[in-house]
């Protein structure tokens, strides 16, 4: 019986994957090993008792009283904080969800690999920030790496029995968020709540947010690179409102192969979950004739500023992806909490790379993940000292 992990488990990725389990033979299938979440212990309990899990690990330690009675009489143990997701991430198991949103997905990443097992990887924000260190880290081990965000999930399916060395380009696609259409001007004004409205796609606020702004884009940009090995000048990006074609690869005689389906997380998730098995998934089957047309436009790099940004990490290297990252992440955190507005953002991302690079806190190639933990550290640092200076003048 095969042994499973999933770190985020109560958020949107977390969600679809326990569906998969449960609709795959739930806890006669699987031998679920940890479940992680947040605050929403009552639905980490009930998700854990489902699946039988050994154990439960809620983010928050004021949350531990709370989901010990939720899980009285399981047999689930509990536990919880920082460290103690870390620890459940060090219980072998054979497949590993890593969907916990953010730098706070990088530890359990590492530790999971030690296992030789398959990671599933949704945490985009580990290949940004450490895509070398976790890519030698699996290979040491001989555990394997599975995108699971759709669009790098459709590009390993379209390489399958490719030699990457005919690749062309990547071309990614994006939604273009809530605010695609949007006048610019508008922008200034857009609310948390405006940008919490996915047009197509059903996720949680955070990466919906950075839908709006291009910023999920933007890290996804930096992921192919160290996901693929290409080089950053071949990859390109997309809007394509359907939300239909997840991305292209192209090729050097000049054709093109694109993966196509419904907006639905369950197919990545279903095909990591399956290989190199593919299983029957509950996902729409699309119908082209009814959807009549696809169309595809290049984003507005003066509405997409988080686009350029990516291209010029990528130019800088070394802890240039961990420090983007962190003050993405800040920043992010500053407008929800209503501290600066959504075009305000990318200011505060860009303020914060010119800050560290002036320092000459970027350059350097991350010997370990301490170096990146500092680089993440400081990076929020400088961001809450931008902020700052933003609304005191």
């Amino acid at each position: 019986m095969r042994r499973v992990s999933v770190f985020g488990a109560t958020g949107s990725i977390g969600e679809n994957t326990f569906d998969l389990l449960m609709s795959q033979g739930g806890r006669e299938a699987y031998r679920t090993v940890a479940l992680t979440g947040g605050r929403n212990v009552a639905r980490l309990a009930e998700m854990a008792r489902a699946l039988g899990a050994e154990v439960a690990v809620t983010a928050y330690d004021d949350c531990l009283a709370d989901l010990k009675a939720a899980l009285a009489g399981s047999g689930v143990e509990a536990a919880a904080g920082p460290a103690a997701i870390a620890a459940a991430a060090d219980r072998p198991a054979d497949w590993t969800m890593s969907a916990i949103v953010g730098a706070a997905g990088l530890v359990p990443g590492f530790r999971a690999l030690a296992h030789g097992g398959t990671l599933a990887l949704a945490n985009k924000e580990s290949l940004v920030t450490a895509g070398p260190m976790l890519m030698a880290k699996a290979a040491a081990h001989g555990a394997r790496i599975l995108p699971v965000d759709s669009e790098h999930s459709a590009v390993f399916q379209a390489l399958v029995g490719e030699d990457m060395g005919t690749v062309e380009h990547i071309t990614i696609t994006a939604s273009g968020g809530a605010f695609r259409d949007w006048p610019m001007e508008r922008l200034v004004q857009a609310t948390v709540a405006e940008a919490s409205t996915h047009p197509n796609w059903a996720m949680g606020q955070r990466i919906t947010i950075d839908s709006a702004s291009m910023f999920n884009k933007a890290l996804e940009m930096i992921e192919a690179r160290e996901f693929f090995g290409i080089a950053p000048e071949r990859i390109e990006v997309l809007v394509h409102p359907e939300s239909l074609v997840h991305a292209m690869v192209g090729f050097r005689d000049g054709g093109m192969i694109a993966h196509l389906g419904a907006p639905d997380m369950r197919h990545a998730i279903g095909y990591a979950l399956n290989w190199p098995e593919r299983a029957h998934l509950p996902v729409a089957r699309l119908d082209l004739a009814r959807i009549g047309a696809l169309t595809f436009r290049a984003p507005d790099p003066a509405r997409y500023p988080a686009l350029r940004l990516a291209r010029e990490v990528m130019a800088v290297g070394g802890l240039c992806g961990a420090a983007f990252n962190a003050a993405k992440e800040a920043a992010l955190d500053a407008f929800i909490a209503g501290r600066v507005g959504f075009t305000v953002m990318a200011e505060v991302v860009e303020a914060v790379l010119e800050a560290l690079s002036q320092e000459g806190a970027l350059g350097n190639g991350p010997g370990d993940l301490d170096m990146l933990l500092e680089a993440d550290a400081l990076a929020r640092q400088r961001a809450a000292e931008v902020i700052a200076r933003r609304q005191g003048s």
